[in-house]
C-alpha cells in the first residue's frame, strides 16, 4: 500500500511511468504506433481490439495497465510525427524474431474483432513485405 502510493507521488513528479518506457525506447513507440494503426485501419476502434491492445502492452511490453490510457494519450499525441514507414524502418535492423513478434501482435489486432477488413489485410501484408517475414510466422505455434 505504501509502495503504491509513493509510485503515485513520484509520477506526479516524474510522470507517468509507462509514457516514460515509451517515450524513452523509440522501438517500442514504433511498434505501439503500428499497432495503433492496425486498430485504425478498419476506420473503426473496437472494444475485442483495444481490448487486445491493452493486453499486448501489459504482457509483451510490462506496461501497467494504470499507465496504458496515458500512453495511447502519449502516442495520440506525439505519434503524428512519425509515419509507417519511419517506424517499420527501425524494425529492419532489428533480428528476425523481433520482427516476428511485431507481425504477430499486428494480426492479433486485426483479428480480434472477428472480421478482417481489406484495409487491415493490406497494412498487414505491406508491414510483413517491409519486415521481410513470411506469413508463416505470423502464425503462432500451438502452445
Amino acid at each position: 500500500m505504501a509502495m503504491a502510493l509513493l509510485d503515485q507521488i513520484r509520477s506526479i513528479f516524474d510522470g507517468d511511468p509507462g509514457v516514460r518506457k515509451v517515450a524513452d525506447d523509440p522501438v517500442l513507440s514504433a511498434e505501439l504506433l503500428m499497432l495503433f494503426r492496425m486498430i485504425l485501419a478498419d476506420g473503426s476502434v473496437s472494444e475485442s481490439e483495444m481490448v487486445a491492445f491493452r493486453r499486448i502492452c501489459k504482457e509483451a511490453f510490462g506496461i501497467p495497465e494504470t499507465s496504458i490510457d496515458s500512453v495511447i494519450e502519449y502516442l495520440n499525441d506525439f505519434g503524428y510525427e512519425t509515419n509507417g514507414s519511419q517506424a517499420i524502418a527501425l524494425f529492419r535492423d532489428l533480428d528476425v524474431e523481433r520482427r516476428k513478434l511485431l507481425a504477430q501482435h499486428m494480426a492479433e489486432i486485426a483479428k480480434a474483432d472477428s472480421k478482417l477488413a481489406e484495409n487491415e489485410v493490406r497494412l498487414l501484408r505491406r508491414t510483413l513485405d517491409l519486415l521481410d517475414i513470411s506469413p508463416v510466422d505470423v502464425v503462432k505455434p500451438q502452445e
